[in-house]
């Protein structure tokens, strides 16, 4: 659809039921998302004017309700997604390369022909850009080239997965572009994963891009991290008398990703000792009963961490089976302690 086009239908109301389904029904939400999306096909067309055939996607940031560092240990979570998302206006070409210009940051150009890790580029978008065209290409799915601007919601290092959501946004694009949807949420994800560890650095797990692609609020089970088990939660928390508010701290974990990378790293030595390579392969009675000796092989550190997984992975279940009961002020108190640990 041409930009102006586009532009005509967001302003008539043509999107305005999509937009509440996204975003919700707080007064003045949609009007602010409207000038959103229109503010971001202008920038694209100042940017890519040569462009006349244009589409829009997004991916949504998440939040973790329980499940803390326990999906690198194939364990169990609790998740969901949030209504703040990064959103890209996309043109595809077939020049061989992804040029893509983010909101507030300097623009990326990635020659799918060049396709192997560039350590230089590790904490880029450009290096997210390429391993996810790498990764999705390695699960054998075709990948393309496109113009794209990008404008996020999600805050960067604030804790809701900005960097998840972006992976999202680009494999969304080249799934629904490229492949008709065929590779869908969990082949996204992975790739995403992947590209984050490889490409950019950071040793995460698999629980922030699999809920920005799976959405909604979703119980995850990554015993077989391969085809992990997606179960779907429908509570209604208004009824409840409860709200998800979301607050700016101010605070960032754009830093933090060497002590993110040393948690898998830690909880995996302690199942090493045991002749495991993660922690749910570990009986919790065998791990308790080694504790002196694992003291000779691990840093207390180390220990404690693996105590937070088996805890942690227990009321991740605990919770979803709270809300399945409807037991709101179970689901409360096991939060409450999933924070505290």
């Amino acid at each position: 659809m041409k930009p102006e086009a586009l532009m005509h239908k967001i302003e008539s109301g043509a999107f305005d039921t999509t937009f509440h389904l996204m975003y919700g029904t707080a007064p003045g939400i949609i009007a602010d998302q409207k000038k959103r999306y229109l503010d971001a096909i202008r920038a694209f067309s100042a940017h890519y004017p040569q462009r006349q055939d244009v589409f829009l996607f997004s991916a949504p940031g998440r939040t973790e309700i329980g499940g803390n560092h326990t999906d690198h240990q194939y364990g169990c979570v609790l998740a969901a997604a949030v209504n703040l998302d990064v959103i890209a206006v996309v043109a595809f070409h077939q020049d061989g390369v992804i040029r893509l210009q983010s909101k507030g940051y300097p623009a990326d150009t990635v020659a799918l022909s060049d396709l192997a890790p560039h350590p230089e580029e590790q904490g880029t978008s450009a290096a997210i850009i390429r391993g996810m065209a790498a990764h999705f290409a390695a699960l054998g799915c075709t990948i393309g080239g496109f113009d794209a601007y990008t404008t996020s919601d999600v805050l960067s290092g604030s804790g809701l997965s900005s960097s998840a959501a972006f992976e999202v946004l680009l494999g969304t694009i080249l799934d629904q572009h490229y492949n008709w949807g065929k590779a869908g949420a969990v082949s996204v994800a992975k790739a995403a994963q992947r590209a984050e560890n490889v490409y950019f650095g950071k040793a995460s797990g698999l629980m922030d891009q699999m809920v920005s692609a799976a959405g909604g609020f979703v119980g995850i089970d990554f015993a077989d991290p391969e085809q992990p088990k997606i179960e779907n939660h429908i509570f209604n928390f208004d009824q409840a008398g409860y709200t998800l508010c979301i607050t700016d701290t101010k605070g960032s974990h754009a830093d933090l990703t060497p002590d993110y990378s040393a948690v898998p790293q830690e909880m995996r030595q302690v199942a090493q000792f045991f002749g495991k390579s993660v922690l749910r392969d570990v009986e919790e009675g065998a791990f308790l009963e080694a504790l002196p000796r694992l003291r000779e092989h691990c840093s207390d550190r180390a220990i404690l961490r693996a105590a937070h997984f088996f805890a942690e992975n227990k009321r991740a279940i605990a919770e979803s089976q709270a809300l399945s009961q409807g037991d709101m002020p179970e689901f409360l108190r096991l939060v409450q302690a999933s924070g505290d640990s």
